[in-house]
């Protein structure tokens, strides 16, 4: 069984004090990251990035999710493509969404737990800010089971670092208009428009603007 390292941060995470703070916001994950399903094609990403305009903020945002992506591909890909898009900003910030695809093609729970671990202490150990948002309930059942456990875990990994979590699981389960619109989607297990617009609403609902530092 793999066991999470104990860790303790090399590096601390700053925030500019003077002028404008000059961010680079980076979402990392898979099909809902890039928000696939969503006809306006904003998915929840581009609704949250556009509630987080501020004058405070010198703001420079990505979208780098890879539809089929598993915790293990994030793992391996978030050290290449994520610091290009971070050079020259002073303020380096990573949003990690995944584990649907992780539940669905049975990657085990220890398994999850150590990458995510080693993507937050990667990521702490240089400098990084990071927060993490969990998958969203499918319209399977079984499916569910399976998440139900593995967004606990992603509580747990994140509760031990300090890390900000948000759970779009239990808030969305028995929602009627989460529901009606994976019911109603042509992609499976992904929302459409209405559904996307309840994820951002989570997100910046549940510690987005004290994790960023600015009022709503």
């Amino acid at each position: 069984m793999s066991t999470e390292p104990e860790f303790t941060p090399s590096a601390e995470f700053h925030v500019a004090t003077d002028g404008p703070r000059d961010v680079g916001l980076v979402f990392i994950g898979a099909s809902l990251v890039a928000g696939v399903g969503d006809p306006k094609g904003q998915g929840w990403v581009s609704r949250v990035v556009g509630r987080t305009q501020h004058p405070d903020l010198e703001l420079t945002a990505y979208n780098l999710g890879v539809r089929g992506d598993t915790s293990a591909d994030v793992l391996n890909r978030w050290r290449t493509e994520c610091p290009p898009r971070w050079a020259g900003r002073s303020e380096r910030r990573l949003v990690i969404s995944v584990g649907g695809n992780d539940a669905a093609t049975g990657v085990t729970l220890a398994r999850h737990r150590l990458n995510l671990a080693n993507i937050l202490d990667d990521a702490a150990s240089a400098g990084i800010g990071t927060f993490v948002v969990s998958p969203p309930p499918s319209g399977d059942h079984d499916l569910n089971a399976k998440l139900e456990v593995l967004v606990e875990a992603q509580a747990d990994v994140c509760s031990r670092r300090g890390v900000p979590f948000v759970d779009c699981y239990r808030p969305l389960l028995g929602h009627e208009q989460w529901r009606s619109d994976l019911a109603a989607s042509g992609v499976a297990h992904h929302p459409g428009q209405a559904g996307y617009g309840l994820i951002a609403w989570l997100v910046l609902h549940n510690g987005w603007y004290d994790w960023l530092q600015i009022s709503a």
